[in-house]
C-alpha cells in the first residue's frame, strides 16, 4: 500500500502510545476538505485527521502518527487516537424535479445513493470498495506498528464507554449527533478484511 505524504504542519502535543483507530469521513470532496483543513480559523484549525483515504483508494498521510490533534473534547482520547478520514459526502438530499442529490454544502451526487434510515436521514453517499480495502490495510499496518488491537466495534451507533475501547471505532460511536461514518460503510466486509492476513 502506497501512502502519499502531504503533511500539515501544526504544533500539537505528542504521544507515542496509541490505543485506538477512529474512522470518520470528510463530508465533502477531498480537495475542498484539504483546503478547509489548511485555511479554516486563519490556518489554525485543529480537527485534523492523521490519514485521508480518497474514493480512488489513494492514502494521504496528513499528520505524523504521534501528533495529537484536538479532534475530541477529551484530552486522553486525542492522545490515544489515530484518526482516519474517508472521502465521502455523508447524507444526501434528493432535490425536487432534479436527477441528482446534494449534501449539506451543496456538493452534487448523480449516482444511486445507499438507502437506510439512520439519524433522521435516508440517503447516503456510498463508500467505494477500494476505500474499504485500503482502510483495512491501513488499520492492519497501524496495528502492527503501534500494537493497536484489531477488534472493531463493527457498527456506527453510540456505544456507552466508547472512549475506553481499545481497537477500531467510528466517530459516531462517541455521540448521537454525528453521522461519521455513515450506514453506507460496509462493516461486514471491513471486518473480514481485517481478519485476512
Amino acid at each position: 500500500m502506497e501512502i502519499l505524504t502531504k503533511l500539515i504542519d501544526r504544533d500539537f502535543k505528542k504521544n507515542q502510545k496509541k490505543t485506538k483507530i477512529v474512522l470518520t469521513h470528510t463530508s465533502r470532496e477531498y480537495k475542498e476538505y484539504l483546503v478547509s483543513l489548511k485555511k479554516r480559523f486563519s490556518g489554525e484549525y485543529v480537527k485534523i485527521p492523521h490519514y485521508l483515504i480518497l474514493k480512488n483508494g489513494k492514502v494521504l498521510n496528513l499528520l505524523e502518527d504521534f501528533k495529537c490533534p484536538i479532534f475530541f473534547n477529551q484530552d486522553q482520547l486525542n492522545k490515544n487516537s489515530i484518526i482516519i478520514s474517508l472521502e465521502n459526502f455523508g447524507w444526501l438530499e434528493k432535490l425536487p424535479l432534479k436527477n441528482y442529490y446534494i449534501n449539506w454544502i451543496g456538493s452534487i451526487y448523480k449516482e444511486k445513493p445507499f438507502e437506510r434510515k439512520w439519524r433522521d436521514y435516508v440517503n447516503w453517499h456510498p463508500y467505494t470498495d477500494i476505500q474499504i480495502i485500503q482502510t483495512a490495510n491501513l488499520c492492519k499496518e497501524l496495528s502492527k506498528k503501534y500494537e493497536i488491537n484489531l477488534k472493531c466495534i463493527g457498527h456506527n451507533t453510540k456505544v456507552k464507554g466508547a472512549e475506553n475501547f481499545e481497537g477500531i471505532i467510528t466517530e459516531s460511536n462517541f455521540n448521537l449527533f454525528t453521522n461519521k461514518v455513515s450506514p453506507a460503510f460496509d462493516f461486514e466486509k471491513f471486518e473480514k478484511l481485517l481478519k485476512n492476513e
